[in-house]
């Protein structure tokens, strides 16, 4: 075998079934012996993009997701997908073609130092100098990129490495890294601990965030809520994992949280945060989440226990094998009086509504799609407005919520909504846009259709780039500068380009009846907003 037949050999052995990628001359190799292998490739329009399709893919099946592309800009443009997914700690595997081994540093044509500039954001990267280590080098990546704190795991391969011939194939059945022991069980006496702090407790509450996802926890995690009676609140990545007729489940936290979620962080005099990092967007001011409460924090990556805020007891493990310890205790606690408080909180909430009906009121759209989600729906937000409104007023009844938290990246709905729908044929998939952000990657229309897939695509258009706009009105004294999107394209005119179904909702009358025909629709569809440009998710 060649290199590149080691290296798609090595793929299936990991059961990769799709790979999103763009061909290029120096990955070129690669290609031309996948067209031997059962393993489906994804023509993506944009390699950033084979980085976000890779990302919901994963989101939907949870095998980790591949992307390839070629050399130079190939590679340069998967960056921001790279750093998107780390910051969410998303496991991919980045396999880049790299100029022949004998010019690299000398500046050739598409030569770029792939592995140096991916040092920030991935897990760990290589570069492949002998074509008989690329077996180990998949195994180790895999590896690496699905244990411990998930992330990017980056293979660079230069081409001459993918034609070296000659070689048998030998995969390795384990892999043994002297220096990278993820620790995944918890310390008994810290778990005790916890306990015990629940014993004195009055008003705890535990959040939760997108590592309980990760790592598989939901179910143990709700079994501790319901065994000991404890409330729930999650970040923005943890959205899903309780549900709105859950009463112990109180809501979002964060700058675009319900106030009786933050309120009830607030109050509480013990405070389990469970696989989030305490970031600025969930919590604007750590210091006040150890201000009169014990804090505990459990985490299966050291680094981020204590870095936003020190935790009284800290627990480092994976919080499924956590969370299973804990539900192993037989103590009775008693927090039902507290419970009842903030579910009165969580009953007595009030929003505000649009006073105009001649725009889609875009809260009053999302209360009414969530709710009609169920287990069956993954909801695929994108960045800007279009989020704050999705996180805000999203109902959880059973559907995914995905989106990019961390990183923040405009583009990444569609590209993620369809990998996710790649990943997990038989879920229904929405993907939320604003015009602008939409726009960043519709080129994936044509992957779409070319992979024959069925998604459902909604477009909250104001003609703006709204977040910009709204940060100018309260930052900048209504000094509107390079947000106006002149209201173009057509997005009517986009869908008949790409023989995809359209709908316009012009106002609040037409959302139940645009929700029907987006829902009940067979096919591809694009579902346009007429969201008024003034329309702000906040009131300060």
């Amino acid at each position: 075998m060649n290199g590149a037949e080691l290296l798609v050999k090595s793929l299936e052995c990991e059961n990769a079934d799709i790979i999103f990628g763009y061909p290029g001359v120096s990955i070129c190799p690669f290609f031309d012996k996948l067209t031997e292998s059962k393993i489906h490739p994804v023509l993506v329009r944009h390699e950033v993009n084979a980085a976000h399709e890779a990302n919901g893919y994963y989101r939907s099946s949870n095998k980790p997701g591949v992307c390839v592309s070629s050399s130079g800009p190939g590679a340069t443009n998967l960056i921001t997908g790279i750093a998107t997914a780390f910051a969410d700690s998303i496991p991919l595997i980045v396999i880049t073609g790299q100029v022949k081994s004998e010019h690299i540093g000398s500046d050739l044509f598409q030569e770029a130092d792939i592995v140096g500039a991916c040092e920030s954001f991935v897990k760990y990267s290589y570069l492949v100098k002998n074509a008989s280590l690329i077996p180990q080098v998949v195994k180790e990546a895999f590896y690496i990129a699905t244990t411990g704190r998930k992330g990017p795991v980056l293979i660079d391969i230069p081409v001459d490495v993918l034609l070296e011939d000659g070689y048998e194939f030998n995969y390795p059945e384990s892999v043994n890294l002297r220096t990278y022991k993820p620790t995944l069980k918890g310390h008994s006496v810290q778990i005790k601990k916890i306990i015990n702090e629940l014993s004195k407790a009055k008003r705890p509450i535990i959040m939760v965030g997108g590592g309980i996802k990760l790592s598989g926890a939901k179910e143990e995690v709700l079994e501790f809520s319901n065994k000991f009676n404890i409330p729930i609140v999650s970040t923005l990545m943890g959205l899903g994992i309780g549900r709105d007729d859950n009463p112990l489940y109180i809501g979002m936290v964060g700058n675009n949280g319900s106030k009786f979620a933050n309120k009830a962080i607030n109050e509480s005099d013990c405070l389990i945060v469970a696989g989030a990092r305490v970031a600025d967007r969930a919590v604007k001011q750590p210091d006040l989440i150890t201000k009169d409460k014990t804090l505990i924090h459990i985490d299966i990556d050291p680094a981020e226990i204590g870095k936003n805020a020190g935790p009284n007891i800290p627990v480092v493990g994976d919080l499924k094998e956590v969370f299973t310890a804990l539900n192993a205790f037989e103590e009775e606690f008693d927090f039902s009086d507290w419970a009842n408080r903030l579910n009165t909180y969580k009953l007595t909430r009030s929003g505000s509504k649009e006073s105009t009906n001649l725009y889609v009121d875009p809260k009053e759209f999302i209360a009414r799609l969530s709710e009609r989600l169920n287990e069956d729906w993954i909801l695929v937000t994108d960045v800007g407005q279009n989020q704050i409104y999705a996180c805000s007023n999203y109902a959880s009844v059973g559907s995914e919520f995905v989106t990019s938290g961390g990183f923040g990246c405009m583009g990444f709905s569609l590209p993620a909504a369809l990998g996710a729908k790649l990943g997990n044929p038989l879920k229904n998939v929405i993907s939320l846009n604003g015009d602008g952000a939409f726009q960043m990657s519709m080129c994936e229309l044509s992957t779409l259709k070319q992979e024959n897939a069925v998604l459902k695509i909604v477009i909250f258009n104001n003609k703006a780039l709204g977040m910009i706009k709204e940060y100018q009105h309260f930052k900048y004294n209504n000094n509107y500068t390079f947000n106006e999107l002149n209201g173009l394209p057509h997005f009517k005119m986009i869908a008949r380009a790409y023989d995809i179904d359209y709908k316009e909702c012009k106002d609040n009358n037409d959302i139940d009846e645009s929700i029907n025909w987006l829902l009940e629709s067979s096919e591809s569809c694009i579902l346009e907003l007429n969201v008024d440009r003034d329309a702000f998710t906040s009131s300060n």
